[in-house]
């Protein structure tokens, strides 16, 4: 065989997976949708600071509740306030705070349940535990956490985080459990191969897809708990702008000015909408069982 043919068959190879990849999420809207739709909130986010020269807690007592216009896009609030402006700043806040809390809890949550399902002794300790932890309503536990710690984003995110780890923890703990009995896992145990090898090579490449399904969820749970929680005022300080806080300004005035509580509530629920679009096109697409996977 010619060597330009034999240099010229991976690059074929790659070319072909990558046609085969995008023919699967040509196929799956959702995944289009809702990581089009989030990719552009992400950038949109991260692009504020540079293409906005206003400030978001900049007050013009001259200006207050301005209807939308060429100047102000959005109005203003009861303190003078671009709206349009906090909108795109309080996008920063919200995001931050669930991708934040979905790492978290995944890393978390991982370690314990694959620790749990490590031994008999253990998984009774600390699914009990867990068990506990979630059976009180996760927003009223949040609110009991940010009444200890006190408002800010680091406390939003450390008390979300605990309201989520047993729930990723208790899935991964069950496909451990599941994979365990598996053929392969234990032919490698019969074999002698060591347990923090097993756990690497075995265990944890099966707990990835599944993971990142619940990652998705659990960042959209946690835009939802960080803007309850800042709406009832026990969030991010009233002087940070995210989505929660500028619903909460706005719920006085929404009869006098709908755009207070209309602008954000709509950003939050296509960020919602994007994020759970794209975990249910994951969740099919890593399903052996819901047809062509990768």
């Amino acid at each position: 065989m010619p060597q330009a043919a034999v240099d010229a068959a991976p690059m074929r190879g790659a070319l072909a997976r990558l046609a085969h990849l995008m023919d699967i999420l040509w196929r799956r809207a959702d995944i289009v949708i809702g990581g089009g739709l989030l990719t552009a909130m992400v950038l949109l986010a991260l692009v504020t600071p540079y293409v906005i020269a206003g400030d978001p807690r900049a007050l013009s007592p001259g200006s207050r509740l301005l209807a939308p216009s060429a100047e102000h896009w959005f109005g203003t609030d009861q303190l003078g306030r671009d709206l349009f402006t906090r909108v795109l700043y309080g996008a920063r806040i919200s995001l931050f705070v669930g991708f934040s809390v979905a790492f978290l809890s995944s890393l978390i949550g991982t370690f314990i349940g694959m620790l749990s399902a490590s031994s008999r002794r253990l998984d009774a300790i600390v699914m009990r535990v867990m068990d506990g932890v979630m059976s009180i309503p996760a927003i009223l536990l949040a609110i009991a956490l940010m009444a200890v710690t006190g408002g800010s984003v680091l406390n939003v995110i450390v008390a979300v985080t605990i309201v989520e780890v047993p729930r990723v923890a208790r899935l991964i703990r069950g496909i451990v459990l599941s994979l365990r009995e598996q053929p392969y896992v234990e032919a490698a145990v019969a074999a002698g191969t060591s347990r923090p090898r097993i756990v690497v090579r075995h265990l944890l490449p099966g707990v990835v897809a599944p993971l990142i399904v619940q990652a998705t969820f659990v960042w959209a749970i946690a835009m939802i708990l960080e803007a309850g929680l800042s709406f009832i005022g026990a969030g991010t300080p009233p002087t940070t702008p995210s989505w929660g806080n500028i619903l909460a300004d706005g719920k006085a005035l929404w009869q006098i000015r709908p755009t207070l509580i209309f602008f954000p509530a709509v950003f939050l629920s296509v960020t919602l909408l994007a994020v759970n679009m794209l975990g249910d096109g994951l969740r099919d697409l890593l399903d052996p069982r819901q047809g062509p996977s990768l």
